[in-house]
């Protein structure tokens, strides 16, 4: 990679992330224990699609610091910190795996989300197990892994389908832009 494009992909991660930590200012909905619908995974997973798995994933953890810092830090220890923060959204960079493929936005998507939603459920039947109420969505909890299943699948469900429907409202119009076929 040349250093114009070298520059160009910094830039590039720098506004993806800047605008991904804008719009996870705008919650559509917020779970109690933290976790909530944005449309911040777009920004995020466009930008690993483009360019690949390595700069995906420390755009991804990048996000993850700033998430931390300027979201309320909603953590109980290192170990949530390290889980819910920094592997979580550095997992959305896995998205960078399909690059260059037929269907990578969808795909991207479905992965990098899909990454994400399981460093949280881990998190989330471990470091969360204590904090599991008796009762979730009328449904009596017995196993923090299920508890954890079902409480980050309500939220990272529809960031996931938000995502997907994003990118296939902006595939006709966008189509180069999100294939990658814009960068030399």
């Amino acid at each position: 990679m040349n250093s114009r494009t070298r520059i160009r992909m910094l830039c590039e991660g720098a506004l993806m992330v800047a605008a991904a930590q804008i719009l996870s200012f705008i919650k559509l909905w917020e779970m109690p224990w933290g976790g909530s619908v944005v449309l911040a995974m777009v920004p995020m997973i466009l930008f690993a699609i483009r360019w690949g798995l390595a700069p995906g994933i420390m755009a991804g953890f990048v996000f993850g610091v700033l998430q931390f810092m300027f979201d309320g830090g909603f953590a109980i220890g290192w170990q949530s910190i390290i889980g819910d923060y920094l592997l979580a959204f550095t997992a959305l960079g896995l998205a960078g795996v399909v690059k260059g493929t037929k269907g990578a936005p969808f795909t991207g998507a479905l992965l990098g989300g899909g990454a994400r939603f399981l460093v949280h459920y881990v998190v989330g039947a471990t470091v969360w197990a204590a904090y599991m109420p008796e009762n979730f969505l009328g449904m009596d909890m017995t196993t923090p892994w299920v508890y954890s299943l079902i409480y980050n699948l309500v939220y990272m469900l529809p960031n996931i389908l938000i995502t997907i429907v994003v990118f296939a409202l902006l595939s006709a119009p966008l189509g180069k832009f999100l294939r990658g076929e814009d960068i030399q």
